[in-house]
């Protein structure tokens, strides 16, 4: 019999968006573990076989949880609705989570960038949450956890990732706001700023501005595993953290302090 500690989302319904590798897959399993239902987005079919794999693994946890793969490009504006839509149909009519995780990175020198570059980011980092969440919220059963996933790069200046850093400090910006106008109805809203994470694609960055990144993060030197990320929004979706919102937590080992 699984503990209430492991029980503490039963009963609980989540959306997370880009759920199918990375830091989402371990999003998702981490919330199915503890008894939430989850609807993971995701936009290639090359994901499918990873999914059919973690919704398998989610099956046989033996508790609460279930999980369904819902196929949607977030840069389009009717998407949410759709997401939304084969949410309730799945779980039911309320939900109680929402963790905008999918995004996109572009390395592009200053003059490079082009306005379809701009589009391209800016429609999935920032307006793809807003309009997220906007489908959402007739929905969002009190307290609601809206947790919005970031980058130490909000903070932090990186040469040739402008867009990209810029729009994940729009996405602190915008669950300030969302945090001052949600908070009557008893919803938290907070971002996580992970520092680097050892996914599949980690080892495509160089080896030298990994050593260095090591070299700087004052927890074993060492990057972050998907599970450290994990359990910091795992904590945020759940009742112990129902006095904080507003707030932009560094999941970095030290390597950003704020």
């Amino acid at each position: 019999m699984e503990s209430q500690q492991n029980a503490r989302l039963s009963g609980k319904v989540a959306i997370v968006t880009g759920g199918s590798r990375g830091i989402g897959a371990g999003l998702v399993l981490e919330l199915a573990r503890h008894g939430a239902k989850v609807a993971i987005t995701y936009t290639s079919s090359s994901s499918e076989p990873g999914l059919k794999e973690l919704i398998d693994r989610i099956g046989a946890l033996g508790n609460d949880s279930a999980a369904i793969a819902i196929k949607a490009d977030l840069r389009d504006p009717a998407s949410p609705g759709y997401i939304v839509a084969e949410t309730i149909c799945n779980f039911g009519d309320k939900i109680d989570i929402l963790v905008n995780n999918a995004g996109k990175e572009l390395v592009k020198r200053i003059e490079e960038v082009t306005v379809a570059d701009f589009s391209s980011i800016y429609d999935l980092n920032v307006r793809a949450p807003m309009l997220t969440l906007q489908a959402v919220l007739p929905h969002l059963r009190a307290p609601g956890r809206i947790i919005n996933i970031g980058s130490v790069g909000a903070r932090h200046g990186f040469k040739e990732l402008s867009i990209y850093c810029s729009s994940k400090a729009a996405l602190e910006g915008l669950t300030r706001c969302w945090a001052a106008e949600l908070g009557s109805s008893g919803h938290t809203v907070n971002t996580v700023n992970p520092g680097p994470v050892r996914t599949e694609l980690f080892d495509n960055i160089p080896k030298e501005i990994v050593e260095k990144q090591m070299a700087d993060t004052p927890i074993e030197n060492r990057v972050a595993t998907v599970e450290d990320i994990a359990l910091v929004v795992l904590w945020l979706a759940s009742e112990e953290s129902r006095w904080i919102t507003g707030q932009t937590i560094s999941a970095s080992g030290g390597w950003a302090m704020y």
